[in-house]
């Protein structure tokens, strides 16, 4: 299979483009991924803007309003969050939210969903932050009701945290079997045990080194658990930019903010090739890039230009 490429939208901050127009910029961008080859476009499940993205007080919309919208725009991507914390929705909720999402998709959503972690908007909107052993609990019990949810007629289960009685989920997801489901976060005791049972994607961050040293212990929890490994689909935040030309990789790095430029690197098409060819030769099959690098349709285009390479160039399957 070629590799799969997901474009993520964790930045709603345009310069020059005022409220009124900020559904219409989002609209674009994920237009310009879908024709530049992109098989999934993802936005944020936060409330406040995250530290490492920028302030808190910068725009965020909210996630599921944002992707119905989405949809009703695009024709081609999967759509989904990257990701949606547990604490935030009751879980039947949110499998009913995401099957809506799946129908105005016709059969293109993906369930998003990891352990939360942002303190702050917990506080300021009056959210129950437990500790991490609780909301990992929270999170495998979410999993259980929503894949119970997508997949049968009216199941009931009777966890620590949540419980559903004969819940209804109709209409049917459209795709068999169910959204796909990406559960995010590389925490090596829990988090990948709760992905080797539930997962069908999942997305790391960190370096090449740091990520790939995840997949001998995914690897080992899917043993664990009588899961053949190779159902999922390991994708990785790639820090990598295309640009044009030699000349254009300043500039690339001058528009992005100071505090952030470390993340990022701007290459030629063929040296992102190469890039990424490491990563699929270390076991991973999928790259996220960020709109926070990526952020014109243009700049999108050239990253359309790598999909194009990566999947012409003899790549394995």
């Amino acid at each position: 299979m070629r590799p799969f490429f997901g474009y993520h939208m964790p930045s709603f901050t345009f310069a020059g483009v005022p409220d009124a127009k900020l559904f219409d910029r989002v609209v674009e961008l994920a237009q310009s991924a879908e024709t530049a080859g992109f098989d999934l476009v993802t936005v944020m499940d936060h409330f406040y803007q995250i530290g490492v993205v920028g302030g808190p007080q910068e725009p965020m919309l909210e996630a599921y309003t944002l992707l119905g919208g989405i949809a009703a725009r695009t024709e081609r991507v999967m759509l989904g969050t990257m990701v949606t914390g547990v604490t935030y929705r009751n879980p039947a909720i949110l499998a009913k939210t995401v099957t809506t999402l799946d129908i105005v998709s016709k059969g293109r959503a993906m369930l998003g969903i990891g352990a939360a972690w942002n303190d702050v908007e917990h506080a300021g909107y009056g959210v129950e932050f437990p500790p991490i052993g609780e909301r990992e609990d929270r999170l495998e019990e979410a999993l259980t009701i929503c894949k119970a949810m997508f997949t049968q007629e009216s199941p009931s289960f009777e966890g620590r945290h949540y419980r559903i009685d004969r819940a209804l989920n109709n209409p049917r997801p459209i795709r068999p079997g169910g959204p796909r489901i990406m559960v995010g976060g590389g925490g090596e005791k829990r988090t990948l045990k709760i992905a080797a049972r539930f997962a069908d994607i999942t997305n790391w961050f960190g370096s090449l080194d740091e990520a790939a040293a995840k997949l001998a212990i995914l690897d080992r929890h899917c043993e664990a658990v009588g899961r053949d490994p190779s159902e999922i689909l390991r994708t990785v935040a790639v820090p990598i930019v295309p640009v044009a030309r030699e000349a254009d990789k300043a500039a690339v790095l001058e528009r992005i903010p100071v505090e952030q430029r470390a993340m990022f690197r701007p290459v030629l098409v063929e040296e992102g090739a190469e890039i990424l060819r490491r990563y699929l030769d270390a076991g991973f099959g999928g790259f996220t890039f960020r709109n926070v690098a990526i952020r014109t349709p243009e700049a999108v285009g050239l990253v359309g230009e790598l999909i194009t390479t990566m999947n012409s160039d003899g790549v394995p399957a």
